[in-house]
């Protein structure tokens, strides 16, 4: 490798060659080529010598250990004769190996060297011999321990620094001297520490890569797992460790109805005794008349039948026909706790595909939903939970679970393209919604006793319209019946027709659908306080609730 040298412009310095890995042996003869030799100007070069206060040494020169009456002059560190070394290694095996130039027979003791540049110059009268003449030979090509004294190689001292510029004297200023010598020495030192320092980090590379090839087994550049997945352990807090503990209380439902239809949805464990909780919808194609059946996660198959169902809250009851033993319910949590941002787990079987898990978050609460199961004109209302966890058709009546693995909802309706909610074929566009767990419990409990639903009543006739700012008591009932019902909790507030509800305890009504699924998530005999708009002025009552048995 190469080292260029920068210079300023206007006070170039003469280029130096890269340092060699032998030092060069200088000719003893000149270079017979004519662009390499030049006459050299009577006394000193004019860049090589300059006026110096007394004392003073200039730097890049050595001065001799006795000044002699007649020195060589040799050509400047420009002009001295090019020679190219071929031999490799260190200075120090160079100096030591059979590649040490063979010194010329010295001159008589009693005769000066003859110079081959021509007359040695006279001294200038009073100048003491100084400045010194140059060096017989390139400063950083000094005589070394291998050159004999008087051997004409080096300026005889052989004491001086083979690579560098020569050390310094006493008195010697390392800031002063400017000179091109001085940049030449300081030139040759910075590129030997750049080549042992490059020497150095290319030996660390290649050990470096030499470990990394000996420590590996062959080419490849995969890194293996410790543990394959099966073996890792999950803790319970996961969404792994949750699926894991309530698939197996999770059960595909397949319903075939007697006239042909049928469909599949799912369902979960609710007690020991064989309990399945599931959708009305899910069941209500088989219900009067048909099959249905229920399998769980590890395949195993149960013929099941109807215990009960409401279709306005869309519950139904299952109960196995021959529940296998132990049985685990899932736990039921509390959506009243709920909060909006919390970590929703759904199990189901959209499409059939059973056993699929999907996750999201609670994205709202309290909100209003009507949908129907598709075999009648009647809806079903709730004040719904409602999720971006991915739920499709077939996951109706399947387990919202929270972080925890414990029911806080059953997945019951979606919101489609088309702008309708219900149980269409569209796929999840992230709006899901579930019927509140502690509103399916007491509806669960209801079914199982009596085998009818009970629904909590005002005893008042409202609009569907939603675009009434509230619930509107209608003009007249269903068949000409009166829209409050005399005597009814409705009647006993003082409400009468034409009134406009607008909040159910804290909560803003703004349509009929809104009214009756915030009723719903009451239990008959529960007091709720109304508050409502009559003639422009705003009024509260508080109302006892009724009840309604079964769906009429």
């Amino acid at each position: 490798m190469s080292t260029e040298n920068e210079g300023t412009e206007g006070n170039a310095v003469p280029a130096v060659p890269s340092v060699p890995p032998a030092p060069p042996v200088p000719a003893t003869t000149p270079d017979p080529a004519a662009e390499n030799v030049r006459d050299e100007p009577k006394g000193p070069a004019a860049d090589d010598v300059r006026d110096e206060p007394a004392g003073t040494t200039v730097a890049g020169a050595t001065p001799p250990a006795a000044a002699p009456t007649a020195p060589p002059v040799t050509p400047t560190h420009a002009d001295a004769p090019r020679h190219t070394p071929t031999a490799q290694g260190t200075p120090q095996d160079h100096a030591a190996t059979a590649h040490t130039p063979q010194p010329p027979t010295p001159p008589h003791p009693h005769q000066p060297p003859h110079s081959p540049y021509g007359a040695v110059p006279e001294p200038p009268a009073g100048a003491a011999s100084w400045p010194p003449p140059p060096p017989a030979v390139p400063s950083y090509a000094g005589g070394g321990a291998a050159h004999t004294p008087g051997g004409g190689v080096g300026n005889g001292s052989g004491g001086g620094p083979v690579w560098g510029a020569p050390p310094p004297q006493p008195g010697h200023n390392p800031t002063h001297g400017t000179g091109k010598r001085g940049a030449g020495g300081l030139i040759a030192a910075v590129a030997v520490a750049a080549l042992v320092a490059g020497g150095i980090g290319g030996a660390l590379g290649f050990w470096a890569a030499d470990r990394n090839d000996n420590g590996s087994s062959g080419s490849s550049t995969t890194v293996s797992a410790s543990d394959s997945p099966r073996d890792l352990k999950r803790p319970a807090g996961t969404v792994a460790g949750v699926a894991a503990k309530a698939l197996p209380s999770v059960v595909t439902i397949d319903a075939q109805g007697g006239d042909g239809e049928g469909g599949t949805g799912t369902g979960f464990v609710y007690d020991k005794e064989g309990h399945i909780l599931t959708n009305n919808h899910v069941v209500a194609s088989a219900a009067e008349s048909g099959e249905l059946s229920a399998t769980f996660s590890d395949g195993k198959k149960y013929a099941a039948e109807v215990v009960g169902r409401a279709q306005g809250y869309d519950v139904a009851v299952l109960k196995l026909k021959n529940p296998p033993a132990g049985l685990t319910p899932l736990p039921l949590g509390n959506s009243e706790s709920v909060a909006v941002g919390d970590s929703t787990i759904a199990i189901g079987a959209p499409f059939g595909l059973s056993n699929t898990v999907t996750t999201g978050i609670i994205s709202a609460k309290n909100r209003p939903v009507a949908s129907g199961d598709g075999s009648s004109s009647k809806n079903s209302y709730m004040s719904a939970l409602q999720t971006d966890a991915s739920i499709n058709p077939g996951n109706s009546g399947g387990p919202l679970l929270d972080a925890t693995g414990a029911v806080i909802g059953i997945n019951s309706a979606i919101q489609s393209t088309g702008g309708g909610l219900g149980q269409s074929q569209a796929g999840s566009i992230g709006l899901g919604f579930a019927i509140p767990i502690n509103q399916a419990k007491n509806v669960a409990e209801q079914l199982i006793k009596t085998g009818k639903p009970v629904y909590p009543v005002i005893g008042a006739t409202v609009s569907m319209e939603e675009k009434t700012g509230g619930a509107a008591i209608s003009p007249e009932g269903a068949a000409g019946t009166p829209s409050v019902t005399p005597n009814g909790p409705a009647a006993k507030a003082g409400l009468k027709p034409g009134d406009v509800i607008t909040k159910f305890n804290d909560t803003v009504i703004d349509s009929g659908p809104t009214l009756i699924g915030e009723i719903w998530t009451r239990k008959p005999g529960e007091k709720v306080t109304l508050t409502y708009e009559r003639d422009g002025k705003t009024s509260t009552a508080e109302v006892t609730l009724g009840q309604r048995e079964g769906d009429s």
